[in-house]
């Protein structure tokens, strides 16, 4: 079990007040830094390259995130999204852990969770939104397919907002499946149940409120066994914890057990289909304490 993670990710800073705050990555990092997570194999993200970028995202747009950081200060690139001088190392080294996790994995059948940021599962090909620069999960999957020739992905994505940038990316591309569970009404208001693609998009939306019993069973019942059947030969996962009852985002109502509870779910699908190969990458969850338990139920189930 491999925990990937880069200083540099500390150092993209949004400004004063933004929910996705460096103190994010530090909650979930002082609460993997405990006697129970002794034995993560802890690594170094790399930056991820230009080829694995363009899988997913334009050239030209690579090209203007990258060169979009100021060299002080802030820079908007949307109304929620910000660049600091620190931010495009970031963003490289949050895609490179990914990149880095999928080889793992193919390879040596390892599991990990990429605790980086800035998050990722809103980018478009060509757009940046909701926080998020590079869509970090969408690279991990385009270079499981291109590199290593994978015929089946899955994404899991269990973030409280819907993740529309992965969505976009792979509509079309029938070897990834992408299943999702959110909140709707709410932003950025896409993921609803006809959205289909080509057969490859599962959208499961719950309703402000919904709490742990009902949340588990839209998995149990329609996400889960949707991957299960997809047969994934590797399985990725979105893993924002925004649906805790504490988080001032949203109202998903639910608890840090929610969390191992559908991870263990998650590993049994990888065992069976993808010789226990999945990789979790950080994207939401914005109470400092609520998202460092969850993310530590999270990753103690990956250990399955």
């Amino acid at each position: 079990m491999r925990l990937y993670t880069h200083a540099a990710c500390l150092q993209h800073d949004p400004g004063p007040g933004h929910p996705e705050s460096p103190a994010r990555l530090r909650a979930v990092l002082a609460a993997l830094d405990r006697d129970r997570f002794a034995m993560l194999d802890r690594v170094e993200a790399p930056r991820a390259n230009r080829s694995a970028l363009e899988r997913v995202h334009d050239p030209a747009y690579v090209a203007r995130i990258l060169a979009s950081a100021p060299p002080e200060g802030t820079s908007r690139l949307d109304e929620d999204t910000l660049m600091s001088p620190g931010s495009a190392e970031a963003a490289l080294r949050a895609a490179g852990a990914v990149v880095a996790a999928v080889d793992a994995a193919v390879a040596q059948g390892a599991r990990a969770f990429c605790a980086v940021r800035p998050p990722g599962h809103h980018a478009t090909a060509s757009q940046a939104m909701g926080f998020c620069l590079f869509n970090n999960v969408a690279v991990g999957a385009a270079h499981a397919l291109a590199v290593h020739g994978l015929e089946r992905v899955a994404i899991a994505d269990f973030d409280v907002h819907h993740g529309n940038g992965t969505q976009d990316i792979f509509a079309a591309e029938p070897r990834v499946l992408f299943a999702s569970s959110h909140q709707s009404p709410l932003y950025p208001g896409t993921g609803h149940t006809d959205e289909t693609g080509a057969g490859n998009l599962v959208n499961a939306p719950l309703p402000p409120g919904t709490g742990s019993q009902a949340f588990r069973r839209r998995w149990e019942q329609e996400l889960l066994p949707r991957i299960a059947a997809f047969g994934p030969q590797l399985l990725l996962v979105s893993a924002g914890f925004d649906a805790h009852r504490a988080d001032p985002l949203a109202q998903l109502e639910l608890a840090a057990d929610d969390y191992a509870w559908l991870t263990t779910r998650l590993l049994d699908v990888a065992r069976d289909h993808a010789g226990g190969r999945m990789v979790s990458t950080l994207e939401g969850g914005y109470d400092l304490d609520a998202l460092a338990a969850s993310a530590a139920a999270h990753v103690a189930a990956l250990f399955g």
